[in-house]
């Protein structure tokens, strides 16, 4: 037992894998996992979250499998707690009550029991989870954009974007890419990939404005505006070149596509069973002006160049070739946290 107590234990400083999200209240450095309970069931929102863990966690120890709504509503509890210190608390070898420790660790973490080949989002998660520069700056826009998502009077959209630009443009692409292009078989792994950018905060409005209103939006930010010349340039379609692609560089066109995200024209995926994207924005009411909406639209919609299903053949064919994120991917996710963990030197009393 003593010895299975260091799963929270990685080969990092601990406070520099899991930072405090600034300014809330439940992310504390430096947590244990009773503490960080105890802290959690005091907070009202965080106790119906961390109630729903639990019977996620109980129901995965039974035969059957859990159907799909207890599933999603497992995956978003476990989003939910994005910025809690409940995700990043530690159990410390011989600790008092450390049976207790483990129990809260593995209700909050239960989703690496699971088989990873079923969700490679999942895992891609995981992996980001390993890599200290992944995991702060991940953190620090799920921070910022979960506070208030979904509603327009607290979300603040332009810390969000400011955070996601962050992520993608100082995240190795080896990771990036494989959590936004993870390639998914069902629903659930499809839901965790859309939610990927926090899209109540930084894609969805109350009301879709117009695309020509976005679109001017974006000329007047010079980021965007930079981003969207380099979109069009390295994402052209060609109907006649056998790829789609007028520049035969998929790998141009999809970091020219995540360069977009954390922009006024953030794209995302429209839905949790489709690979396709769009922005959020109409060209109903666009008058004389609707063929030039729909060009816009269609950078997205309907741009062969950007086809997700060579794409993630490309990165697939392209990860044999890389060496720190391929063995974690192509090997099960649980047995290589197990061999992490338990090489890993004693835990700080």
């Amino acid at each position: 037992m003593t010895r299975c107590s260091c799963a929270i234990r990685h080969d990092h400083d601990p406070n520099s894998l899991f930072p405090a999200c600034p300014g809330d209240l439940l992310a504390l450095p430096r947590s244990d996992c009773i503490a960080a309970e105890q802290l959690c069931l005091s907070d009202a929102a965080c106790n119906v979250t961390y109630r729903t863990l639990e019977d996620c966690a109980l129901a995965k120890t039974r035969v059957l499998p859990l159907d799909h709504d207890s599933r999603v509503r497992c995956l978003n509890a476990e989003l939910t707690l994005g910025n809690s210190s409940l995700l990043h608390c530690k159990c410390h070898r011989r600790m008092k009550r450390q049976e207790h420790c483990l129990r809260v660790f593995w209700t909050v973490h239960s989703s690496m029991t699971d088989g990873d080949a079923t969700n490679p989002c999942l895992k891609a998660t995981h992996v980001c989870n390993l890599s200290k520069k992944c995991v702060r700056l991940r953190t620090e826009y799920a921070s910022i954009c979960t506070k208030g998502a979904g509603s327009e009077d607290t979300c603040d959209r332009r810390k969000c974007h400011r955070g996601l630009r962050n992520f993608f443009e100082k995240v190795s692409e080896d990771f990036t890419r494989r959590i936004l292009f993870c390639p998914c078989q069902d629903e659930l792994c499809g839901e965790r990939r859309r939610k990927t950018i926090v899209p109540d905060c930084s894609f969805h409005s109350n009301t879709k404005p117009n695309c020509l209103w976005l679109l001017d939006s974006c000329l007047e930010d010079h980021i965007c505006k930079s981003r969207l010349a380099d979109f069009q340039q390295n994402c052209q379609p060609a109907d006649m070149s056998p790829d789609g692609c007028s520049q035969h560089n998929h790998a141009a066109c999809l970091q020219a596509y995540m360069g977009m995200i954390g922009t006024p024209m953030t794209p995302n995926y429209v839905s949790n069973s489709s690979v396709e994207v769009s922005l959020w924005c109409t060209c109903e009411s666009s008058g004389n002006q609707k063929e030039k909406c729909d060009q816009i639209l269609g950078m997205f919609e309907s741009n062969r160049c950007l086809g997700k299903h060579q794409s993630f053949r490309r990165i697939r064919e392209t990860a044999q070739h890389r060496e720190i994120p391929i063995l974690l991917i192509s090997r099960s996710y649980s047995a290589l946290l197990l061999r992490i963990v338990l090489s890993s030197p004693a835990v700080s009393p």
